[in-house]
């Protein structure tokens, strides 16, 4: 009843029509409902929610379609499942949220979508089920090392501006909440700069595209904010946007990006054009730039950007030196940690392999085992079928002489008798 076949949906749609009942319940407790989110079969759960079937029911275990879709990685079905009002704060019977299930099966897209219909990121982060784990705890206990990845960079960029400095940011926190009035108000009256930076380097693009806000994103590159600016992780604001899989923020920025030419972003000391259309000044960024001009602003970051060059240059000296002594740098125990890390994961691929490939052999092997065993009930089984065909025509042979001795026993006559006169 939930496959995505065509006849197997119209039989659907006739088994509604003919009064189906789609909230009957199994041994489980699972509706047709649960089912459909668990195989990820978004098209007859929409079906099915059209007819009017309640989408909040639990089961035996206080599991709802919610659950079932985050549990096996069903993001269409969890979209689905949202948009028509299903509550993703609702617990199971161990306490746990949907995003605490698609944490511990390593469902990184189900999870980032989850985050973000969240009403607080830090929250969701922070939350405990009954047995004390978090989303953090849940990964780790499983082996989610993507999950891990994720939870880190986003703990590091702080993505919920509610829990920073609001006053000090508040076009950040209008950017996040979709608060384009206000946004506009700001930008306009030159209370804040299109291009500022919070404490982490992100602008207001970073968190407009961390939340999916189309309108606040047009509405910015409109007004010619920067997106190939990135934040302290190294990331733009399309970097932010396909983090936490808001797919049409991810388009329109990449398409944006599209048109941007490599020698815009190409930096030449002797060009002063490229150190006025590369800066980035506002209320917040710096108090003392408050009283410097324009061209002051410009010479000193062309002395900047000279110091940063010979510095470069000093370090790679400095380098070059201490290699030459015997002395081991960070970089070169990074590289060395990371081959003792692939050399690990080699060596447990090879276990894993060498594992399966004995279990192989002993399927092969009993598979031939129970080949031969079948040739053998087969060859006892054509044995057994001969005697009792032999039987059978024996019987039908006594048969037949016994009829026909009937039959001649009748015809005979016992004499004629003569009326003499």
């Amino acid at each position: 009843m939930i496959g995505m076949a065509p006849s197997l949906q119209v039989d659907l749609k006739a088994l509604i029509i003919n009064g189906a009942n789609l909230a009957a319940q199994d041994d489980r407790g699972c509706t047709p409902l649960h089912l459909a989110a668990t195989h990820g079969h978004s098209f007859t759960l929409q079906i099915m929610l059209r007819s009017g079937v309640d989408p909040s029911v639990a089961d035996k275990r206080e599991w709802k379609p919610v659950h079932y879709a985050a549990f096996h990685g069903r993001l269409g079905c969890l979209q689905l499942l949202i948009k028509w009002g299903c509550s993703i704060e609702d617990v199971d019977y161990n306490g746990n949220l949907p995003v605490h299930l698609a944490a511990m099966e390593g469902h990184l897209h189900c999870f980032k979508f989850l985050l973000s219909r969240m009403s607080s990121t830090s929250q969701a982060l922070k939350s405990f089920n009954d047995n004390g784990e978090n989303v953090v705890d849940l990964a780790q206990r499983f082996f989610k090392q993507n999950i891990l990845q994720f939870i880190q960079g986003a703990e590091y960029e702080g993505n919920d501006p509610e829990d920073q400095q609001t006053l000090a940011f508040p076009g950040h926190v209008a950017a996040y909440k979709s608060d384009l009035e206000m946004l506009k108000k700001l930008i306009e009256d030159g209370v804040i700069n299109i291009n500022e930076r919070d404490n982490n380097g992100s602008t207001l693009m970073h968190k407009a595209a961390g939340q999916g806000h189309i309108e606040c994103l047009q509405w910015l590159i409109k007004m010619g904010a920067d997106s190939n600016i990135t934040n302290k992780l190294g990331e733009k604001a399309s970097d932010v946007a396909k983090r936490f899989a808001h797919l049409a923020a991810v388009k329109l920025l990449e398409g944006l990006q599209k048109y941007d030419t490599d020698d815009e972003n190409e930096i030449d000391e002797n060009d002063m054009k490229f150190f006025i259309r590369h800066g980035v000044e506002g209320s917040t960024d710096a108090k003392d730039d408050l009283g410097l001009s324009e061209s002051d602003k410009t010479d000193a970051r062309v002395r900047a950007y000279k110091k940063i060059v010979e510095l470069r240059h000093l370090l790679e000296i400095a380098e070059s030196n201490y290699k030459c002594l015997g002395g081991v740098t960070e970089e070169d125990l990074k590289q060395k940690k990371e081959q003792l890390e692939s050399e690990k994961t080699i060596r447990e691929l090879q276990g894993q392999l060498e594992y399966e490939r004995l279990r192989r052999e002993k399927l092969e092997c009993q598979l031939d085992e129970y080949r031969a065993e079948v040739d053998q009930l087969r060859e006892t089984l054509e044995k057994t079928q001969v005697p009792n065909s032999v039987a059978v025509e024996d019987d039908s042979s006594c048969e037949f002489s016994k009829e026909k001795r009937r039959v001649k026993k009748k015809v005979s006559s016992g004499g004629v008798f003569v009326k003499r006169y």
